[in-house]
This record gives structure tokens, sequence and C-alpha cells, in this order.
């Protein structure tokens, strides 16, 4: 198993922390790390860390929290799912350092933390998250939500996959070679463990599309199921990135014939 896929596996959404501040080494790799990251659609993602105690912050489902993340983008096209791409390689970085990490869109005071992240004109705070060292138990809170959204659970990969359209499943066998991507991209986290990414294999190429569910778009934080489109194609790019295979990204689409709410996201040619 790759460190990556390792790394995709382990990680959990973190919902209870020990109280501890990060170290301020750890903090300092957070910091630069965000300023690094970059998305296949050049948007950029701001990422402010905010001090909880100093600027009021607080989530009824999280415990032990001293500091958040919170991201901004301006509205845009394609900013929902270069929102997610970004997002997700910093909340893979921080667990590689042992830093837990949850995404949260609605269970705050929103207008609370778009102040203290300072959200402009023309600027989105699609998601937060709290930041820090996991505590050794989870609380009963966490684990009653962990079930709740079956946190644990992932739809199988016939459902997910798709060989030229969507009346083909992929098959095993052509699966075979980029398993472990696919399996990466399986394992993605979700809103509510929706999983809305869908993937059609076709002349070479992999094609991302989005499955909306009503109720997943609202101005403040955006089409929730873009972004985790988002966080699907950034493990499947991080995983070809790590094999040493060339990729890139275009938004053409190749005119599949989908279901009413199936919606064309991006491809990946390697």
């Amino acid at each position: 198993m790759s460190a990556l896929s390792e790394l995709i596996r382990t990680r959990r959404s973190v919902r209870t922390f020990d109280g501890r501040n990060l170290t301020a080494e750890d903090l300092e790799k957070l910091q630069q790390y965000a300023e690094k990251i970059t998305n296949p659609f050049g948007i950029p993602v701001e990422l402010v860390f905010l001090d909880a105690e100093t600027n009021g912050l607080a989530s009824p489902v999280i415990t032990g929290e001293k500091l958040y993340v919170a991201g901004k983008v301006e509205k845009k096209p394609y900013a929902d799912v270069a929102f997610g791409y970004s997002f997700e390689k910093f909340v893979l970085y921080a667990w590689s350092l042992g830093i837990g990490t949850t995404w949260i869109a609605g269970t705050m005071k929103r207008e609370v933390f778009e102040a203290a992240a300072g959200i402009g004109a023309g600027e989105r705070m699609p998601c937060i998250s709290p930041l820090g060292y996991p505590a050794k138990k989870k609380s009963v809170k966490e684990s009653l939500m962990r079930r709740g959204v079956g946190a644990d659970s992932r739809m199988p990969a016939e459902k997910l996959f798709f060989d030229g359209g969507f009346e083909q499943p992929l098959a095993e066998a052509k699966m075979e070679e980029l398993a472990d991507l696919f399996e990466m991209v399986r394992l993605a986290p979700s809103a509510v463990n929706k999983q809305p990414w869908r993937i059609v294999c076709a002349d070479g190429r992999y094609h991302f599309y989005e499955k909306q569910d009503k109720g997943y778009v609202n101005d403040a934080a955006g089409d929730l199921q873009k972004i985790d489109v988002g966080i699907a194609l950034c493990h499947f790019m991080m995983g070809l990135k790590e094999r040493g295979i060339r990729a890139s990204v275009s938004v053409v689409d190749p005119g599949i014939e989908t279901a009413e709410n199936i919606v064309y996201i991006a491809t990946v040619a390697v």
C-alpha cells in the first residue's frame, strides 16, 4: 500500500480534540503548505488560520479545539470544485502531521466565522475546519454523528465507475491497473457521505460527473456536491502524481449521455 493510500485509508473526520495548542513547528508547516496549494483550475483558494478564543469561534459539534482554518474563494465558475480540491490537499497534509480536521459547512455561526476570515465582496467561504490533535477517545456526540451519517461506509465500485457510458459499470479487469486510485476516490469524504462523484472511462480518459441531490446548494457555501467532486478529483490526481504519471485536467464535455441529475465536471487525460 502506498503512502498516499494509507493516508486516505486512515484519515477520518475529527470532532473531539485533546485541548492542546498546535506546536509552533506544526503550525508553521501548515501555514507554509497552505500558501503553496494549487488546483488544476487555476483558481486561488486562500486559507486563513483563526484562533478560536480570540475570535469567539465555536461549533456545537466540536469539542477541545483551539484553532480553525477557513477557506475562501472568489465566486466564479468552477470555484466549488477548485475549493474542494485545494482544501482536501490541506486536510491530507494535516493528517500526515497527526493533525485532525473535519469539513464544516453548516454547524457554525457562519457570520462570525466570515467576519473573522475577512470575507470580501464577491468571495465565498464554503467550509471551515477545526485544527488540533485528536483526543484519545471520541465524545459520545461524535460517535453518534458518525453513526448517523454512516461515516465508515462507502458505495461499491460498480455504482461509481463506468465504462464508455453510464449503462455499463467498469469491469474489474479494466480497473486493475489503477485499482488503488479508484479506491482512493471511493474512500473520499463527502457531505453526509452522499458520494456524488461518478467517473466514466472512455477513449483513454476519465470523465468526472456530479450526481446532484436536492438541498446541497446555497449562496453562502456554494454547491457542496461540486466541492465533493473536487475532493474525489484531488485523490485521483494525487494518486497519479505519486505514481509518476503525468496528467492534465480539461473541462470540455465529451457529450456522453446522462440522466437529468448527472452533470459533467471535468476530464483527466493521462
